[in-house]
């Protein structure tokens, strides 16, 4: 074994592959062959994310969004709120959240947390009405 792995962007999968137009998701733990962090990097062009969806958590694991670029808005709990580039939320696992991209630019985030095969995770409906 070299001590490292590489993976490139194509390797990744990417869970927003079958909704055209939301961008992508491309989630790079297994491309890695990572064993303790799992990691994503996501696209979110103008006016996508969970506005008018769905809010979701993973009690008892942490997260962490960092924003690279742009500007997202985050909803967790009741508490609405803008993070720009270079901003990082981290997520408890307590409250349900969503995100969304409500300005006219592409954003890029980043998502990071343990790896956890067992992870729960739990989705509540109507989460972020329109």
């Amino acid at each position: 074994m070299a001590g490292y792995t590489i993976a490139e962007r194509a390797q990744a999968l990417d869970f927003m592959a079958d909704y055209p137009g939301f961008g992508e998701m491309r989630w790079y733990a297994d491309a890695l062959s990572a064993e303790q962090v799992s990691f994503s990097w996501r696209l979110m062009p103008p006016s996508t994310g969970g506005r008018g969806s769905y809010g979701h958590r993973h009690p008892g694991q942490e997260e962490v969004y960092f924003v690279v670029s742009g500007a997202l808005t985050f909803k967790v709990g009741d508490d609405v709120f803008e993070a720009g580039p270079q901003t990082a939320v981290r997520m408890t696992g307590e409250q349900f959240y969503s995100v969304h991209n409500d300005s006219d630019a592409d954003a890029e985030l980043m998502i990071l947390s343990t790896r956890d095969p067992n992870a729960k995770t739990e989705r509540q409906d109507d989460f972020w009405p329109e």
